[in-house]
């Protein structure tokens, strides 16, 4: 309610350390009053985790995490591939994304998830630190893209 009060243009949903489970058992039902509001919302890395919670997906301690800033990434809605920087123990399970979600980005290291996207809504998630600029900006425009779905 406090974020909404403020009247955002849009939220991004950031990272942070922790169980994303854990996390979201506070997190998940604030995340989904602000999916309900219809504001643009990106996540990013614990953000990405616990936006697909929210939405219906499940998320998985990964065997080995992904750690460091020379990760292959492939964004499946234009076949590029990026280099990035990550740093996580946790993964969304790709199978269980709901309907109304796309996998938008997969690893090239194991073929994990590493991105979604609503199909209806301006709401979008990545599991890497584009913030990171490891590219050098590999994934700067993710930040175009959620300004302008602000901007709409």
């Amino acid at each position: 309610e406090d974020i909404l009060a403020r009247n955002p243009d849009g939220v991004v949903l950031s990272n942070g350390p922790g169980d994303p489970a854990a996390t979201g058992e506070y997190a998940v039902p604030e995340i989904k009053k602000l999916l309900d509001s219809g504001k643009p919302l990106m996540g990013i890395c614990l953000g990405h985790q616990m936006l697909a919670i929210a939405l219906g997906a499940r998320t998985l301690k990964m065997e080995q995490g992904h750690h460091g800033a020379n990760h292959p990434v492939k964004d499946l809605t234009t076949g590029k591939v990026e280099i990035v920087s990550m740093n996580h123990e946790f993964s969304v399970d790709g199978a269980s994304l709901p309907e109304a979600v796309v996998e938008t980005h997969v690893s090239l290291f194991d073929g994990t998830n590493c991105g979604i996207a609503l199909k209806d809504r301006p709401v979008f998630s990545v599991q890497h630190h584009p913030e990171a600029s490891s590219g050098p900006t590999d994934s700067l425009y993710l930040f175009k893209r959620f300004v302008d779905s602000m901007r709409a």
